[in-house]
């Protein structure tokens, strides 16, 4: 297919009771990826992702679950069309999701990792009363320099995710940020909420757990990419087990450059292809592009992107 695709998969937040049921209940590949899983990381991933329960919304648990889902749904994809992507990227924990789709990381050491991974930054925030919060409506330097002034005064806060313009994600110190909600708001912000996340993500605080993530993806990266992904910390492209080794660690503390990476590779794709529960990034991606977005979250949309793909083609 003469499409130029980027594979793009979402992170944290993305997460709902149900994901990935459509694809368990109708394919036995599916089936297999849930009890490969199981095996490796001793979690009943049906029990997590199908039932009511307070493990889903716990970040050791949360990213393998999404990472699960997203990497059968993409799995399911090329094995039904052969498309190789011109490029991949995620969200945070997505940009682990991207590693999968090019061939830098087996699906089943993937969810063991982003286990890791969130088990180290549970670890790394446990004795911290910290958090999270969004901003809508104040433009990026606005942001940044609000948070400079913040440091100097003494607070934990940094700018941590760009999401899209006039978007932007916070972290630090649980009662910083409590104070920071009214600074927003006297700054003109349309919005400042605290989010329900019980980490502190892509900042300092979790420095703790850059060494031990950077020893097991030393151990499971394999140097085998059949696409670049698109690095969260740089906004740009790598293709090596070399590159991969010192960002992955950096983006733990490090903020996502998510718009920037969406304006940066633009020009070099015809569409999008999101992967995994819900259609999060289609809605971050407005303001970035105008170029077409699908996803796959079940066994319909997943057709529904394959026949969309080969109108798009035939244009």
């Amino acid at each position: 297919m003469g499409v130029k695709c980027a594979f793009v998969f979402a992170g944290q937040g993305s997460q709902a009771v149900g994901m990935g049921r459509d694809f368990f209940e109708n394919s036995q590949a599916a089936k297999e990826m849930f009890a490969q899983a199981k095996e490796r990381t001793g979690i009943d991933f049906e029990a997590l992702m199908f039932a009511e329960n307070e493990n889903l919304a716990q970040t050791q648990f949360t990213q393998p679950a999404i990472l699960l889902a997203a990497s059968i749904a993409h799995k399911l994809f090329v094995d039904k069309t052969s498309i190789v992507p011109t490029l991949t990227l995620g969200h945070s924990l997505g940009e682990f999701s991207a590693l999968v789709a090019s061939g830098a990381l087996d699906i089943i050491d993937a969810v063991e990792l982003v286990h890791l991974r969130g088990k180290l930054m549970a670890e790394a925030c446990a004795n911290q009363e910290v958090g999270m919060l969004v901003s809508l409506g104040l433009g990026d330097e606005t942001v940044e320099n609000l948070c400079n002034e913040a440091r100097a005064s003494g607070k934990q806060i940094w700018a941590v995710n760009y999401n899209s313009d006039g978007q932007i994600v916070i972290a630090g110190a649980k009662k910083d940020l409590e104070e920071f909600v009214d600074v927003l708001k006297n700054a003109k912000a349309k919005r400042a909420m605290l989010l329900n996340m019980s980490v502190a993500s892509h900042c300092p605080l979790l420095d703790s757990a850059v060494a031990p993530l950077a020893k097991k993806l030393q151990e499971v990266l394999k140097d085998n990419f059949i696409a670049p992904v698109v690095s969260n910390v740089t906004a740009k492209p790598y293709s090596t087990k070399q590159d991969a080794l010192v960002l992955l660690p950096k983006q733990l503390v490090m903020p996502v450059l998510y718009k920037q990476s969406i304006k940066n590779i633009d020009g070099q794709v015809d569409c999008y292809i999101e992967f995994g529960h819900g259609n999060v990034l289609k809605g971050l991606n407005k303001s970035s592009t105008s170029k077409p977005h699908f996803n796959v979250n079940d066994m319909a949309s997943l057709e529904a992107a394959i026949n969309a793909l080969k109108e798009l083609e035939s244009q």
